[in-house]
């Protein structure tokens, strides 16, 4: 029960270990020994936002060149040419987010899809979050269903879950006040499923919320997954707090500490979520927090990324690509065995699998970028 997960929430000392080993020997039984991750390419295509969310420092952090950087748009060009990129290097997966353009519409994201497929057409597009979707369908006047068959046409394959924060609204009026409501998150979602649209789940937690704001988030993804089946797994994501406006302001805490990290991990394994896959976010928590976190539940470390913009935007120091060798050799080290898959996790195909190991250190090419005011993919 939700408070249930709220009291595992409180554990310390031995009863920390407890709940930690409980989760590790139900990720035994349910997952085996392996740890998967996808060798994936991170395109963040906008920082230019029209949202108000205060924990957000992708386009409302200090203007930085290591971080945010200045106000910036990325052409369909060059999605294309960082798409065959990635497939060079053996990636089976683009990611791509961005901020809710002013310009932006449904026609922008049908274009990008298109863009992200020209450069390399046996790509997996996973993109857009709920936000962008409900944005995108408003824009083009259709129902969210009518709008997601035309991205599904247009070749994207699942949705990152984000956007999501926390699915409880007290905290999300302070969070993201002009955003999704918990009960709009969850329409899109279960949209997405019944168009035969996967998606990931994540929760960010650790700035103004509470246990019990992290209990009803995660009997809220469990009721959606009961109903469709259409997570493929849960992505914890740590408050990264330094140059969120929020923190700036005195109003948020620090992010959480490394113990309420592994047990947002462990009582997800727990909580009997339907979610099979559970994510430890190297991104967010460095890479030797997160496999530790492979012993309290977790059996995924999500993706190489290659380039990602919006944690290192908050203050991060992790988020550039890390190879599928050094991927492989984390797990290893954690006594694991490392399967590279694919973003709906079946087997990577053999010769991505071998492009992607013979990566060493290889630069990628250098990102190209417009200024905010160029013509953008709208």
């Amino acid at each position: 029960s939700e408070e249930e997960m709220a009291r595992l929430f409180t554990v310390r000392g031995a009863d920390f270990d407890a709940v930690c080993a409980a989760a590790d020997r139900l990720r035994a039984a349910e997952c085996g020994d392996e740890v998967a991750y996808v060798v994936n390419r991170n395109i963040n295509y906008t920082n230019v936002c029209t949202f108000k969310c205060t924990f957000c420092a992708f386009s409302k952090g200090r203007a930085s060149e290591e971080l945010r950087g200045a106000p910036y748009l990325v052409s369909l060009e060059e999605v294309s040419r960082r798409t065959a990129e990635a497939w060079d290097r053996g990636a089976t997966e683009v990611c791509m987010q961005g901020g809710i353009h002013p310009d932006f519409t449904g026609d922008t994201y049908l274009r990008l899809l298109a863009a992200a497929k020209a450069g390399a057409p046996d790509i997996h597009v996973h993109a857009f979050s709920p936000l962008e979707v409900a944005q995108g369908a408003a824009t083009c006047g259709l129902p969210v269903p009518a709008f997601l068959s035309r991205l599904q046409s247009a070749g994207l394959g699942s949705l990152p879950g984000t956007a999501a924060e926390v699915l409880d609204d007290s905290v999300r009026k302070i969070l993201c006040p002009d955003k999704l409501s918990s009960d709009e998150w969850c329409d899109v979602v279960m949209a997405a499923h019944a168009a035969g649209l996967p998606t990931t789940s994540t929760i960010m937690f650790g700035h103004t919320d509470s246990y019990a704001s992290w209990a009803k988030h995660l009997a809220r993804l469990r009721a959606v997954q009961t109903a469709t089946g259409g997570f493929t797994e849960l992505v914890p994501l740590a408050f990264v707090h330094m140059e969120a406006p929020l923190f700036r302001r005195g109003l948020a805490r620090r992010g959480p500490t490394l113990r309420e990290a592994v047990l947002v991990h462990a009582v997800a394994r727990l909580a009997r979520l339907g979610i099979l896959n559970i994510q430890a976010s190297w991104v967010k928590m460095g890479q030797e927090h997160a496999a530790q976190l492979l012993s309290a539940g977790a059996n995924d470390m999500g993706g190489v990324l290659m380039n990602e913009s919006i944690t290192r935007a908050a203050g991060a120091q992790h988020g550039q690509e890390v190879s599928a060798a050094d991927m492989e050799r984390l797990i290893q080290a954690a006594g694991r065995r490392a399967r590279q898959r694919t973003t709906l996790y079946a087997e990577a195909p053999l010769d991505q699998k071998q492009r992607s190991l013979q990566i060493n250190d290889e630069p990628l090419q250098p990102l190209i970028t417009l200024p905010a005011g160029s013509n953008s993919p709208a």
